[in-house]
């Protein structure tokens, strides 16, 4: 059943759970400037109440378009912004309260989206994967840090000779798995992926993803996978988010959102994935821009681009509908007139 935020509840305590969570940043203008030109006060609305639960060992995935939010729940999540409203939970204690307790602090962590500028240049790869053992305090002699870091870099594919180097000695696939075994070094439980191989050379990112996976069922990690590619989060997804300016418009299990999409922003995605099974077939792509999350349009933020808006849409803002194990939040499909 869905919670008082809209979300659906997956069976299985969730390791990490938001309760209709929202970010707002202040954009406005210097305050000279403000008085000078008469401008006011400008607020940007990042996350739009989202809800979500992540039960322990499984992945829940954000996809969504370049600037939907994404990254920002993922900051969220670990702690980098706090909310401006609403609630984040880790294992049933809120955030702030877990961020407190180093014992629970490290059993989260996260890989960045960039190898090339998450990693300390001026370090040896040793030092970079050694660095929260240290500051947690896991390990003290030198030689089982030492050991530990031989085992980390033999976990995700590199060999312990591999730590005398410096991240620019290594290729973009390499860095990434360096970053994992960092980001692995303080023995989480959960895991912040934000677009971990949009970086990578698509034959890369297979690797890092199978590695990813291979690790989730090793060490029963839970992962937040944050990505723009449906292709991509298809095969690592349990539960997916589809967002869109801020908001989560669909949310359910990952297969039963591709199998049969909702909302008509998520159908719209899945007709920009190359298949060439359905080569010479006509496709819907997404029209149009992605409204300013500074001035968003009133009712839907999507009835711009829908091409099932009607006058209601553009009008009201449409709240969760529950569809079999999904939630859409679509006038659309609540009148259901949004069979393709």
């Amino acid at each position: 059943m869905p919670d008082a935020g809209g979300a659906l509840q997956p069976a299985g305590e969730p390791v990490l759970e938001a309760i209709g969570v929202s970010r707002l940043f202040d954009v406005s203008r210097p305050w000279l400037q403000r008085v000078l030109s008469g401008g006011r006060r400008q607020t940007l609305r990042a996350v739009d109440e989202a809800s979500f639960a992540i039960p322990r060992g499984t992945t829940f995935s954000l996809v969504g378009e370049s600037g939907c939010g994404k990254s920002t729940v993922a900051r969220l999540a670990v702690g980098l912004y706090p909310p401006s409203g609403g609630d984040i939970r880790f294992e049933g204690r809120p955030l702030r309260t877990a961020l407190a307790e180093p014992k629970l602090r490290r059993r989260m962590n996260m890989i960045f989206q960039d190898p090339y500028a998450s990693l300390n240049p001026r370090w040896r790869v040793r030092d970079i994967v050694a660095e929260p053992i240290r500051a947690f305090g896991i390990l003290k002699s030198a030689g089982q840090i030492r050991d530990r870091v031989g085992q980390l870099l033999n976990q995700v594919g590199l060999a312990m000779s591999d730590g005398d180097r410096y991240p620019h000695e290594f290729s973009g696939g390499q860095r990434q798995r360096v970053s994992i075994a960092r980001a692995l070094s303080s023995e989480p439980d959960f895991l912040v992926c934000d677009e971990p191989t949009s970086a990578l050379d698509v034959s890369v990112q297979a690797q890092i993803l199978n590695l990813m996976k291979d690790l989730q069922q090793r060490l029963q990690l839970t992962y937040l996978f944050i990505s723009h590619n449906l292709a991509v989060v298809r095969h690592v997804s349990d539960q997916l988010g589809v967002m869109y300016l801020g908001r989560i418009v669909e949310y359910g299990p990952g297969e039963e959102i591709f199998r049969a999409p909702r909302h008509p922003y998520t159908r719209l995605l899945l007709e920009a994935i190359p298949d060439l099974k359905v080569t010479g077939s006509r496709r819907t792509p997404v029209a149009g821009e992605v409204p300013s999350p500074i001035a968003p349009p009133p009712g839907c933020p999507f009835h711009p681009r829908c091409p099932l808006a009607n006058a209601r849409c553009s009008a009201e803002k449409p709240g969760y509908t529950r569809d079999g194990a999904v939630l859409v939040a679509c006038h659309a499909v609540e009148e259901g007139r949004s069979t393709p």
